[in-house]
């Protein structure tokens, strides 16, 4: 008799430690705010089958991006170098990882990343899924420095992670595929829709007449000609997501897609950055040489540079580029702030 007790007692506590993984909690679908303007001009986001957003998901994520436990030393998380108040960016040319190296790009800024179609990330194309691209930074001994196992092991002993992963994800057991998951549903739900321009667009308010000026040089293939690689009021995105080299430099010492694809025509070329919230992101480009977009803007108009590989779209590189006058330049800089999006940068759903 006295056995069968101990049996029985074993049966109940092993039932117990059990119960809490096999009483599934079924995770909330998030509601996703597709703005206005996305809705009627672009395809649906891109929600992979296997990690569709949940509430519990998003939640977990945003915890995550926040936490300094994903890096080696505890000293940085995600949001070290790409900040809620700059866009998901940083004011840095380059960030500087755990053991104070600096890294040689800079920190892209994070929005309607759902919508990036061919779902290539990162300047120069390397990570393709967000998914992917959220377990690089974490084992990058330039960045966070850690390794994968020892982050999960750290969460695992949290007292908290373990009920919040089996809240979103059915499983109490943490690893790097689940955490990479919550990081990715929390990246999508960054939607910056509502600029100056996009109210525009919707019929809300009206341009100045120097912002409507600065809108037509960008349009103007005899002009700025910026549409075809940062879109036009028809791609609410400001980039086409591709990769191009557009006039930087006449030899290069960061090859970009070049040397992901071995394709020595891919030399130089990297992925168009969106348009959107210049105001908050400076410093610009791949390697954050312009520290101003009057920089940038001059760039275009007399600094491209002749390579191998230039984008075709630079039609007026021997010239040295497409030659505003001063108006037009100031014009095109007013144009290109009324895409910024205060909303964005300033919501509380998205701060720590």
């Amino acid at each position: 008799m006295k056995n069968n007790g101990i049996f029985l007692l074993a049966i109940f506590l092993l039932m117990q430690c059990t119960s809490k993984e096999t009483t599934m909690y079924t995770p909330v679908p998030y509601n996703l705010e597709i703005p206005t303007l996305f809705a009627n001009k672009l395809i649906a986001p891109i929600i992979p089958a296997n990690n569709p957003l949940t509430e519990e998901g998003v939640a977990l994520g945003k915890k995550l991006f926040f936490d300094r436990k994903l890096s080696g030393n505890n000293t940085q998380s995600c949001a070290t170098c790409h900040s809620p108040q700059k866009s998901f960016a940083n004011n840095r040319q380059f960030s500087e990882g755990v053991q104070g190296i600096l890294g040689t790009r800079n920190s892209m800024p994070l929005f309607n990343l759902a919508w990036n179609f061919d779902e290539r990330f990162a300047w120069d194309g390397k990570e393709v899924g967000l998914e992917k691209q959220a377990l690089e930074p974490v084992k990058n001994p330039i960045e966070m420095h850690a390794n994968w196992e020892t982050v999960a092991e750290k969460l695992q002993a949290s007292p908290e992670y373990p009920d919040l992963f089996l809240q979103a994800f059915g499983s109490s057991e943490i690893d790097a595929v689940l955490i990479t998951r919550a990081l990715a549903q929390f990246e999508r739900t960054l939607i910056s829709g509502n600029s100056k321009f996009d109210r525009y667009l919707n019929g809300e308010t009206t341009l100045t007449p120097q912002e409507s000026a600065g809108f037509n040089v960008f349009m103007d293939e005899a002009k700025g000609d910026c549409f075809h690689c940062h879109g036009s009021d028809n791609n609410p995105l400001w980039t086409d997501n591709k990769f191009h080299n557009n006039g930087l430099d006449s030899n290069f010492s960061d090859l970009g897609l070049g040397a992901v694809t071995g394709d020595t025509n891919d030399n130089g070329k990297f992925k168009s950055p969106s348009l959107r919230n210049l105001i908050f992101t400076a410093p610009y480009m791949h390697d954050g040489r312009f520290a101003t977009l009057d920089e940038v803007i001059q760039h275009y108009s007399e600094g491209l540079q002749p390579s191998a590989t230039i984008d075709p779209l630079m039609k007026k590189v021997n010239q040295g580029g497409v030659g505003l006058s001063l108006q037009e330049k100031a014009n095109l800089k007013a144009f290109l702030l009324s895409l910024s999006d205060p909303d964005f940068v300033n919501n509380p759903v998205f701060r720590e």
